[in-house]
């Protein structure tokens, strides 16, 4: 809703919008940090860095945590309940319950973790994976040679998941500047 005032019309509401939009609430509104203390530990267990989880889980179901999609994804992470079953059989988690926020970071996080190490701690292949499953990404790579990123990013073949992780990496941007205090103290040096 805070993302919709934008559309004012009227002068003085723009010139209300454009004042608003230089306060950190303004940010904090559109970039929220529920579940943290959830987040926060599980992202230092599978050593992940929390501001990309958090980036992650706010494009994949806005913190929503009994949202179910279309395919069949559950709770904060989107996680499919064949990958969570997987996932259990990988870390003998036999009572688990993906539509549990515990239940479904913990899952989330343990897979974000296992792209990670399959793609040599590398987050832009590990979030694609994330969206459009390893063995795209694997072929992907095996298919062609990146220099750089923003290369690998501009050649994802599926239209959602080059806007999924461009989504997520904006997102995990704006976490980092609004709640990393190393971050926000060498961008207000600027």
């Amino acid at each position: 809703m805070v993302a919709s005032l934008s559309w004012r019309e009227l002068p003085e509401e723009i010139a209300e919008y454009e004042a608003l939009r230089q306060t950190p609430a303004f940010w904090q509104a559109i970039y929220p940090f529920p579940y943290a203390d959830l987040i926060l530990g599980w992202a230092e267990e599978r050593q992940l860095n929390p501001m990309l989880v958090t980036a992650l889980v706010r494009q994949e179901s806005r913190f929503q945590a009994n949202i179910r999609s279309v395919v069949g994804a559950v709770g904060l992470m989107q996680v499919m309940p064949e990958t969570g079953a997987w996932i259990s059989d990988q870390i003998a988690e036999e009572n688990y319950s993906l539509s549990q926020p515990a239940d479904n970071v913990k899952f989330g996080t343990w897979y974000l973790d296992f792209t990670h190490r399959q793609y040599g701690d590398n987050s832009l292949f590990a979030v694609a994976s994330y969206n459009a499953g390893p063995g795209a990404v694997s072929a992907w790579i095996e298919e062609k040679e990146f220099a750089n990123a923003d290369e690998f990013v501009e050649q994802i073949p599926y239209p959602e998941t080059k806007g999924y992780v461009e989504s997520v990496f904006g997102g995990y941007w704006n976490y980092l500047r609004l709640y990393d205090p190393a971050i926000a103290a060498k961008i207000n040096a600027l």
